[in-house]
């Protein structure tokens, strides 16, 4: 069941406790290793999930191995992200590894995507827009509590419907970016 809360100010602070874990584990396979998604964006509500993205130079199976032995639990073998219309469809552009948390740790969701591909920058991009646009982050939670509310046991038909609107808002956070010169 899909419940959305209200933003929780110890979010960051788990985030932390899990980087530390993963930056343990990986060491210098980890390029980086970023709070993403809604719990990332203060005053956000979300589901009481954190995610977390670990940008590394391929999806190795060095990379893979050191997870496990950290007690990280591989989701699937390899996934591929959402693709917005007008993307390059490219597999290896959207491929990633998903972990979760070690067994009775704190809920996260662990993205492995390597460097300098789309699906590494969309989730860093529209963290930082939807925190220099708070109106939008707002718009943002209205629509997710009105999706599980509709939809919150149904995860399938949740994401057929939030990722066209994400789409909307990664083309609004693409001109920001331009306009602003970000840079990940």
């Amino acid at each position: 069941m899909i419940e959305i809360l209200a933003y929780n100010g110890r979010w960051p602070q788990e985030f932390a406790q899990i980087q530390q874990a993963l930056a343990a584990a990986l060491g210098s396979l980890a390029l980086r290793i970023d709070h993403i998604g809604s719990t990332s964006v203060p005053g956000l509500g979300a589901k009481d999930i954190i995610d977390v993205q670990v940008t590394v130079a391929d999806l190795s199976e060095a990379v893979r191995q050191a997870l496990l032995a950290a007690g990280f639990q591989q989701f699937r073998e390899a996934v591929s992200d959402h693709v917005p219309p007008g993307e390059n469809p490219a597999p290896e552009r959207w491929q990633k590894f998903l972990f979760v948390q070690p067994e009775g740790q704190r809920r996260a969701n662990i993205h492995i995507r390597v460097a300098g591909q789309p699906n590494q920058r969309y989730p860093l991009l529209f963290r930082d827009y939807l925190r220099a646009q708070p109106k939008s982050a707002h718009t943002v939670e209205i629509i997710k509590r009105e999706l599980a509310k509709h939809h919150g046991d149904d995860i399938e038909t949740y994401y057929d419907i939030k990722d066209p609107v994400y789409d909307l808002i990664w083309d609004a956070a693409q001109l920001w970016a331009e306009y602003t010169h970000w840079e990940p």
